[in-house]
């Protein structure tokens, strides 16, 4: 009976401290991590095909009625290819929808990621018109394009090109580079083109293809007077930026007991210098010290059965 009394605890001891062990090995393990950045965050892009801003004065009012349109305008990420756009004004034109914009082709995309932020936009084939010219186009273009990229670590870069002949108020013109070109039509009104906009920053980029200051007196439509500003093929970006690099958890403290009894004193693991000479990584200390607890309940098991015995 005395042998029994005393060997049931001893074995309950050494399966509290081998369970102990298990349980703390494992949680030390899972706190050898390294640092990690994430992915980037803060980068935008977007682009549009068309945007008109204009005034219409009517005839018989002495308001103007605001046109505000924009077509395929997009946020990244995002994509679209519409190719028309009508548009309906109070007391213009009988108060039935006009054509503002009809295209072959008309597509805007936006794109983003951790690294890089790219706007583009496309038009082809396409004729603008305003209220009060029914029959006359206010710009007819070949086709006009607009690119902004903004790429972690590279300067932003924005493009803007109009490839094919271009006509205005019925008038076929040549524009010129980086300039503005004036069109002026007698009895109608007249147009400032402003060919291939670009801007950039250190994070940020911005193109338009053309735009457009009209200033037009049609006297058609119930219409005086059209003022403001039309804008073809624009994209923007702003570059991502790199999340900080996290740091691992904090490690645990060393004095880390098993319940149920006292244990020896655990090892200091091995100098980073002798992991170097014996191929071992960042992981051998807790490895090590997860084996040694395990050791150290083990002779404590056998101690407490000897004891037992006599």
């Amino acid at each position: 009976m005395p042998s029994t009394t005393f060997r049931t605890p001893g074995r309950r001891l050494a399966a509290s401290a081998a369970a102990t062990a298990l349980a703390v090995a494992p949680a030390l393990l899972a706190t050898a991590g390294t640092a990690h950045a994430t992915g980037g965050h803060g980068g935008k892009s977007g682009a549009v095909v068309l945007r008109t801003g204009l005034d219409v004065s009517l005839l018989n009012k002495t308001v103007n009625v605001p046109l505000t349109a924009t077509l395929n305008e997009v946020q990244a990420p995002a994509s679209a290819d519409k190719t028309a756009l009508t548009v309906k004004l109070d007391g213009v034109n009988r108060g039935r929808p006009f054509s503002v914009l009809r295209a072959d082709v008309a597509t805007a995309k936006a794109t983003v990621d951790d690294h890089k932020a790219e706007g583009y936009s496309n038009l082809a084939h396409a004729k603008v018109h305003i209220p009060g010219l029914p029959l006359l186009s206010l710009i007819e273009v070949g086709q006009v394009t607009s690119k902004a990229v903004c790429e972690t670590g590279k300067r932003p870069v924005a493009e803007a090109n109009v490839l094919g002949g271009v006509t205005v108020l019925g008038k076929k013109v040549t524009l010129s580079a980086g300039g503005t070109t004036e069109v002026k039509v007698p009895g109608v009104g007249e147009v400032r083109l402003d060919l291939s906009k670009t801007h950039t920053t250190s994070r940020t980029a911005a193109a338009s293809a053309l735009e457009l200051k009209v200033s037009v007196n049609p006297l058609k439509l119930n219409v005086a007077e059209v003022e403001g500003t039309v804008t073809l093929a624009g994209a923007t970006c702003e570059t991502p930026t790199a999340a900080p690099a996290q740091k691992p958890p904090a490690k645990p403290a060393d004095d880390v007991k098993p319940q149920g009894g006292a244990a020896e004193p655990i090892a200091e693991p091995a100098a980073k210098a002798d992991l170097a000479e014996t191929g071992g990584n960042s992981m051998t200390p807790y490895i090590a010290g997860g084996a040694i607890v395990l050791l150290v309940a083990g002779g404590g098991a056998v101690a407490v059965a000897r004891r037992g015995r006599s």
